[in-house]
């Protein structure tokens, strides 16, 4: 088990200078909302334990270079609960980051909402729920660091609703706490470990790299990049002769593939996990980054696989955040075409896909793309950047795969090679029928 740190302990895991805000305290009956009797002396007890006044401590704290607005859950208080008072500074911490314009960081560990206070408490989460959507719409990041145990409402807004989301090792993570949810239950699917293979949060971080870990983010949401040059190829090749010379060396193993591509671009890269959904894509690299010489691109990179409804997601997932924060965009597109099987079509492909053209279309920030192995139909068109996509030597971007079209159009499959030609799918091809700007 995880160990369970108070807020203290964990804001200064983040940061040695933290100014702490005091909100003005509502006037609360001594027993609560609902005259719940012994309320107000639990309350007394867990201030005396604790030290704290309520379940939330926020404040302002330096994180790296970079001015931050940070909440703390307080699990010793009444397990972290959320309450009238609690929601007050839930919302003044939100606040605080929109009216400011800096960054919103959330240690989260809390049980829920506060039974003692009945559906007030639950309301909280309507509050919190507003705040958030204020936030995203002033532009203002939102990074939760989910600590043990974060179950319940809590999770599902403060922590769950963040754009980023880290999480500490062995943390309790789900929105059914451990008394609450069903006998059977596999306890794997409720821990910070099971969360992130199942796509809910986007890294696990030990303790003593959270700092470092959070300092990086807070750049990469909030400095980005004036420009996005396409990445120089990693290849010496000359462009191909034919058309089957170029889908032969797009398939060939030994070419460069898109993590070498991420690593020649980026100093530092900071993965974005999954769809949110419950589904991952291992074939679909999506994240932030920052450049030797400074600024911030969020990426995404297809690694040569089929890929899946959830790389989809996860890619416009990113490109939305992105666009939401001024962050430029590059894509890496090499796929021999969406995953087509049953799982795919049960998992929502088309809906998908569509959903990535969509966020590639209406970005707002510039969108740079990269063709550095094989283009498979709309699989990998629905990543690419109209007007703004270059090729590699050893690339080819085609309709439909030669083999494939040699089918549909009843011809021997000897005749792919001849398909491919018929098909103009080399690098030079593309820059000729004005699908790419250019060979890099």
């Amino acid at each position: 088990m995880a160990e369970r740190l108070s807020a203290r302990a964990a804001l200064a895991l983040l940061t040695d200078a933290f100014e702490e805000h005091t909100p003005p305290e509502r006037a609360c009956a001594p027993d609560g909302p609902l005259g719940w009797e012994g309320y107000g002396a639990s309350r007394a007890r867990a201030s005396a334990r604790t030290g704290e006044a309520e379940s939330v401590v926020y404040g302002t704290a330096r994180i790296g270079d970079r001015v931050c607005a940070v909440l703390a859950f307080e699990f010793g208080f009444l397990g972290g609960s959320l309450g009238e008072r609690a929601g007050d500074r839930l919302e003044a911490a939100h606040r605080l980051a929109r009216e400011r314009r800096i960054p919103l960081v959330s240690l989260v560990a809390t049980g829920g909402s506060r039974m003692q206070e009945g559906m007030v408490a639950l309301t909280q989460l309507q509050r919190v729920a507003r705040e958030t959507v204020l936030l995203r719409e002033a532009g203002v990041p939102h990074i939760a660091v989910v600590r043990d145990p974060s179950t319940g409402g809590g999770w599902a807004t403060v922590g769950a609703g963040a754009d980023v989301i880290l999480a500490l090792p062995g943390a309790q993570v789900g929105f059914a706490g451990s008394r609450v949810r069903p006998a059977d239950a596999d306890p794997a699917a409720y821990t910070a470990e099971g969360q992130l293979a199942a796509g809910q949060v986007d890294a696990v971080v030990r303790p003593e790299e959270l700092r470092g870990t959070v300092a990086d983010w807070v750049t990469a949401l909030t400095a980005p990049a004036e420009e996005v040059p396409p990445p120089a190829a990693l290849s010496a090749a000359a462009p191909p002769e034919s058309g089957w010379d170029a889908v032969r060396r797009a398939r060939d193993p030994r070419r460069p593939r898109a993590g070498a591509y991420l690593d020649a671009y980026f100093s530092v890269r900071l993965p974005v996990h999954g769809d949110r959904c419950g589904g991952t894509d291992p074939g679909t690299l999506c994240g932030f980054g920052l450049r030797p010489g400074g600024g911030s691109v969020a990426y995404v990179a297809q690694c040569g696989t089929a890929t899946l409804p959830a790389g989809f997601r996860t890619a416009a997932r990113v490109i939305r955040l992105a666009d939401r924060l001024g962050v430029p965009v590059l894509t890496l597109v090499d796929t021999p075409g969406a995953a087509n099987d049953a799982g795919a079509e049960r998992a929502g492909a088309g809906a998908a896909i569509a959903d990535a053209f969509a966020a590639v279309a209406g970005a707002r920030v510039p969108v740079t793309t990269l063709l550095i192995g094989e283009g498979g139909s709309g699989g990998a068109l629905a990543l690419a950047a109209p007007g703004r996509t270059w090729a590699t030597p050893d690339s080819y971007f085609s309709v439909i795969a030669p083999e494939l079209a040699a089918a549909i159009l009843k011809r021997p499959v000897e005749d792919a090679p001849r398909t491919a030609d018929q098909l103009r799918l080399r690098p030079q091809d593309l820059v000729e029928l004005g699908v790419v700007r250019g060979v890099v």
